[in-house]
């Protein structure tokens, strides 16, 4: 019988809620590993990203992603018994090893309670992923250790570095079903440890790094579907012209809003620097008036807290007034206002295709 277990359910190390709760769940100590996460948050120590991008649920959608993250055998795989595999038969080899048609076939079969249910991932596909300038051998050697210590001798594993980017990044592909029959489910805490448990051996290979929610670092930007998210970086996402398009026309028409979200997304800001706040008394109160300092400037830098919508059209505003300070004024009076903003609208949905 399958097994299904979720791993990792405890909080995040900086919890800054706890910190500004009132009552007996109230944090009254912050402990020597909370101060080195503190100070990185503070200095803005680079954070680790890592994403789950999907997974197929046939063993030839497995084939075809093996053949993607080894540019079709001209990169090596890196697997979890050490190995290193490169050539166009790897991909099905790997499939063979792993045993995802018999995986496939007990998705497939039928489930008391659940007719009809779509078929279970046969992989999770990883990304492993820090900015540029990170040293990609210390990158591959952290990955290493992270996967190691995840995943060995529980579930089959292969790893691809990609360096043809910015960002140097580890495509991590991890077998659903573990050699015991128990099947990894993703959970957000399960994400939220894991950036920990990088950062953790990213900092062992001599890279800075950190783990922190966005939400502790001021920063409001929603999370996209991998879709949209991989459109958007080739400039194709239809999602954001459409964004974009309604933006422009509201900001045109003088009936701009601001989503509903907007006040949600305020009593989080209120929260976290009220959090913050308790935890510079905290560090002061333990003799850490630097860094509570350090702490104290870092709430004071924190980036306004916008909706999507708001960071657009401050973007497309910005877009046009860049334009007209660059026209001469002979060609601003010869343009009317309106006109030209419905024009650089339009520019910009261009180059957002």
């Amino acid at each position: 019988m399958t097994r299904t277990f979720n791993v990792y359910k405890e909080k995040a190390l900086l919890d800054l809620s706890s910190y500004a709760r009132h009552g007996p769940e109230r944090i009254d100590h912050v402990s020597p590993a909370q101060i080195e996460q503190i100070a990185r948050t503070v200095r803005r120590v680079p954070e680790v990203m890592i994403k789950v991008s999907g997974g197929s649920t046939s063993p030839k959608g497995v084939a075809t992603h093996f053949h993607y993250i080894d540019r079709h055998g001209a990169l090596e795989i890196e697997t979890d018994e050490g190995e290193r595999r490169q050539g166009n038969s790897t991909a099905t080899d790997l499939t063979d090893d792993w045993d995802l048609e018999a995986d496939a076939a007990e998705s497939r079969a039928p489930y008391t309670g659940q007719p009809g249910r779509k078929p279970s991932k046969l992989v999770h596909n990883v990304i492993l992923s820090m900015p540029a300038g990170t040293p990609p051998a210390g990158l591959l050697a952290a990955s290493r250790a992270f996967a190691r210590e995840q995943f060995a001798f529980q579930h089959r594993y292969a790893m691809v570095l990609h360096t043809d980017q910015d960002h140097p990044h580890v495509h991590l592909v991890v077998k659903a079903m573990s050699q015991h029959g128990e099947r990894l489910n993703m959970r957000k805490a399960t994400l939220r440890e894991w950036r920990s448990e990088f950062a953790c051996h990213l900092r062992e290979h001599g890279i800075a790094a950190n783990a922190t929610e966005r939400a502790v670092r001021g920063e409001s930007k929603t999370h996209k579907r991998d879709g949209i998210y991989r459109a958007m970086r080739r400039g194709e996402s239809t999602h954001l012209r459409a964004r974009v398009d309604a933006v422009a026309k509201d900001l045109r028409d003088g009936t701009f809003r601001t989503e509903p979200g907007k006040t949600t997304l305020l009593d989080t800001r209120k929260e976290v620097e009220r959090g913050w706040q308790a935890v510079r008394y905290l560090l002061a109160s333990q003799g850490q008036h630097a860094l509570a300092t350090q702490v104290s400037r870092f709430v004071g830098q924190l980036p306004s807290a916008k909706t999507e919508r708001e960071r657009l059209a401050e973007q497309l505003l910005d877009h046009v007034r860049t334009r007209a300070r660059n026209r001469t004024d002979a060609y601003l009076n010869t343009h009317n206002p309106t006109t030209q903003r419905v024009e650089d609208h339009a520019i910009l949905s261009h180059r957002s295709r």
